[in-house]
C-alpha cells in the first residue's frame, strides 16, 4: 500500500490542520521524496488569509507551499540519472507536455497546466508542505554539495527572476530599475547584477526598511523610496503622480550621475501607479517585465509606452530556467550578492507552519527586524 504522510492542510482562512494523507503510487518514471525546506510565496499568503489568490477560489482543502527542496527517498524503475538521497529541488508544474506549447518550450503557459498549491485548476495539485510528495523525475533538480536546502527552495522565486531576465533579453551595460523590493524583486535587481551586468541598479519601493535593505546588502546600487503622502484622485492626478516618481528615479544620482531614463523595469508589485510610474521612467526601445500580479484591470498612459516603442513584456513564473538557476546558486559569482540573505525567519516544524503564516504577512518581526523570505525547515 502506498504510505501515509502527515501534511498541512488549509480549511478556510486562517484554518490550517495537520492531516494524514495517502501518497499516489510510484510510477516507472516517478520520484518520491522527503521535503527538506519550503519558503513561503505571497500567492500561498493570500490563500492562507483570504482562502483565494485575486479572483482565484479555493474549492476544496489545500496544501499550500511550492518553493521546496527535499531529498529523494524512493525511486521509479525507470529513473536514471539520480539515486535515493539525492537533495533535489522541486519544479512543481505538471503541464500537460503535449499541446504545442510544451513542445515549444513554453510550458510555463501551458493551457492545462496543474501547479501545486494554486486552486487555479480542479481538482486542486496539493502542495508541498507536507512529510513527503510523488511527482515526475524530469521535474526535480540535483543540488551540488555547496548548495544548502534552503538555497534549493529560493531556486524557485530565483527561476522566476531568470525567466523575466531571458524574457527582457536586455543588454549589458544598462540602467535597471525594480519596482518592489520583496523577495522577487531582490531577486531580479540580483540577476540584473550578475547576470545583465547593469551598470546601476535602482529599487523603488513604499517601505524605506526594505530599500535600504536592497542597497546596503548590495542588491541595489540606489533607492528610492515611493512617496505615501498624498493620494493622487482621477485618471489625470494618477498619472500626475506616476511621473513625479518617475521624476524621483531620474534624478537620482549613483555613481556620480543622475540614472536618467532605464533600459528595463522589473514591475514586482502589481500596483497600478507603479506600472504606470514604471511606463513614465523607461527609455524608448526599453522594456518592462510585469512580474506582480495585482488588480487585474489598470489604466496605463498605453501612448506614453506606444509612441517610445516601450515593450510590455508579461512574464509568467518560469519555464527551463531551473537548471540556470542552481548553476547560478553554485556560481560563486562575484557579481551576485548574498542570496541568504533574503531568508529572515526560520520555522522548525510541520506543528509551526500556522505562525510561519503569521510571520510572513508582518513587515517586522518581534524584534524589529524586516521580514522577506520565511521559510519552514520541515
Amino acid at each position: 500500500m502506498p504510505p501515509a504522510v502527515l501534511a498541512s492542510v488549509l480549511h478556510g482562512p486562517r484554518d490550517l490542520r495537520l492531516e494524514s494523507r495517502t501518497l499516489p503510487s510510484l510510477s516507472p518514471t516517478d520520484v518520491q521524496l522527503s521535503i527538506l525546506t519550503t519558503g513561503l510565496c505571497g500567492s500561498d499568503l493570500h490563500y492562507y488569509t483570504h482562502f483565494r489568490n485575486g479572483d482565484i477560489l479555493v474549492r476544496e482543502p489545500l496544501t499550500l507551499g511550492h518553493e521546496s527542496s527535499g531529498v529523494i527517498t524512493a525511486l521509479g524503475s525507470a529513473v536514471n540519472g539520480l539515486s535515493v538521497g539525492d537533495r533535489v529541488a522541486l519544479e512543481v508544474g505538471q503541464p500537460c507536455e503535449e499541446c504545442e506549447l510544451c513542445t515549444s518550450g513554453r510550458y510555463n503557459i501551458c493551457r492545462g497546466m496543474k501547479f501545486r498549491s494554486s486552486a487555479k485548476a480542479f481538482p486542486h495539485a496539493q502542495g508541498t508542505l507536507q512529510e513527503e510528495v510523488v511527482m515526475p523525475a524530469r521535474w526535480v533538480h540535483k543540488l551540488p554539495e555547496d548548495v544548502s536546502s534552503e538555497m534549493g527552495a529560493l531556486a524557485e522565486p530565483l527561476a522566476v527572476a531568470l525567466h523575466a531576465e531571458k524574457r527582457g533579453g536586455l543588454k549589458e551595460g544598462g540602467n535597471v530599475l525594480v519596482f518592489g523590493a520583496g523577495a522577487v524583486g531582490l531577486l531580479c535587481a540580483a540577476v540584473s547584477k550578475a547576470v545583465t551586468k547593469a551598470r546601476v541598479v535602482v529599487v523603488a519601493d513604499i517601505q524605506e526598511e526594505r530599500v535600504r535593505f536592497a542597497v546596503d546588502n548590495g542588491f541595489a546600487d540606489g533607492g528610492i523610496v515611493v512617496p505615501m503622502g498624498r493620494r493622487a484622485e482621477g485618471v489625470e492626478g494618477k498619472l500626475e503622480y506616476a511621473r513625479e516618481v518617475s521624476t524621483l528615479v531620474k534624478e537620482l544620482v549613483v555613481k556620480g550621475e543622475a540614472v536618467g531614463e532605464v533600459q528595463g523595469t522589473y514591475e514586482c508589485t502589481g500596483v497600478e501607479s507603479c506600472m504606470q510610474s514604471a511606463i513614465y521612467a523607461t527609455a524608448p526601445g526599453g522594456k518592462i517585465m510585469i512580474i506582480g500580479m495585482g488588480n487585474p484591470i489598470q489604466t496605463l498612459p498605453i501612448s506614453a509606452a506606444s509612441l517610445r516603442e516601450v515593450d510590455l513584456v508579461g512574464v509568467f513564473r518560469y519555464a527551463n530556467t531551473y537548471p540556470r538557476a542552481i548553476e547560478l546558486l553554485a556560481s560563486k559569482n562575484p557579481l551576485l550578492p548574498d542570496l541568504t540573505k533574503l531568508i529572515t525567519q526560520r520555522f522548525k516544524g510541520m506543528d509551526n507552519i500556522p505562525k510561519a503564516f503569521d510571520m510572513a504577512a508582518r513587515v517586522k518581526d518581534g524584534d524589529g527586524n524586516l521580514v522577506l523570505k520565511v521559510v519552514v525547515d520541515m
